[in-house]
């Protein structure tokens, strides 16, 4: 079998390498068969399987601290208003919707008031920026923050949901957004929470702390079973008769 001489670039007749070559043995050496072909893309596929539920996972677990975040600047937006307000919870003029006492002076984004799970396009417009967050419709717009029973039960400002059969909002600034449970003002009746395979929901609360509930605990207005007495005040201001 003929030895060939590989000479390097820099044309030193000393430095060559030796091999001994067949132009068959070279072809089989630098092709795939098809089984070989099949064998990379399942392995890629099943990676591909393994992780797409590791990353969706921690997709939703930055979208559920992002909401929790955006709860919490509400949270500070709507302390500094009532500081500055003599304790009023906005106004109770259906003419005169929440969100507007806080944008711009409080807020100057309407970004804040988009949960990370609405998918619709941001805007800063004052009349079709999404609104995701709904302020408790159970009456106490208008009313001291004073007349709270317990602020740290008390759901203050959640998500308003669609009665869509995925996670969707219709909130804009053009009219007050409300939530008592699961019924959203625009909106309907919602089937399940935000994330956690709508198990769970965010939510903030009249003390101005954020919490994440069971999709249930958001719903429990009425302590049947003298286990959450809590439940009593979630959605009554004076709490449950």
């Amino acid at each position: 079998m003929p030895a060939r001489e590989f000479d390097y670039p820099n044309g030193e007749r000393n430095a060559t390498v030796r091999a001994f070559t067949n132009p068959a043995v070279e072809k089989d050496l630098h092709a795939f068969t098809l089984i070989e072909l099949f064998v990379v893309i399942g392995v890629i596929a099943i990676l591909l399987s393994l992780a797409f539920p590791v990353f969706n996972t921690v997709q939703e677990k930055a979208r559920v601290a992002q909401d929790l975040n955006n709860l919490r600047q509400l949270g500070i937006a709507t302390q500094t208003y009532l500081n500055d307000n003599d304790e009023t919870l906005f106004s109770s003029d259906a003419t005169v919707v929440w969100m507007k006492s806080l944008h711009p002076k409080y807020l100057p984004n309407w970004k804040i008031f988009q949960s990370p799970f609405d998918k619709r396009a941001s805007s800063e417009d004052d009349a079709i920026a999404p609104v995701s967050y709904g302020f408790n419709g159970n009456s106490v717009l208008g009313l001291s923050s004073d007349t709270i029973a317990r602020p740290s039960a008390f759901i203050l400002i959640a998500p308003t949901q669609t009665t869509a059969s995925t996670v969707s909002f219709s909130g804009n600034p053009s009219n007050s957004v409300t939530v008592y449970k699961a019924s959203s003002v625009p909106g309907g009746t919602a089937i399940g929470g935000t994330h956690n395979h709508r198990t769970r929901i965010n939510a903030l609360f009249a003390d101005l702390h954020v919490d994440s509930l069971t999709w249930s605990d958001f719903l429990l207005d009425q302590d049947v079973s003298n286990s959450q007495a809590d439940a009593n005040f979630r959605w009554d201001y004076a709490g449950h008769p």
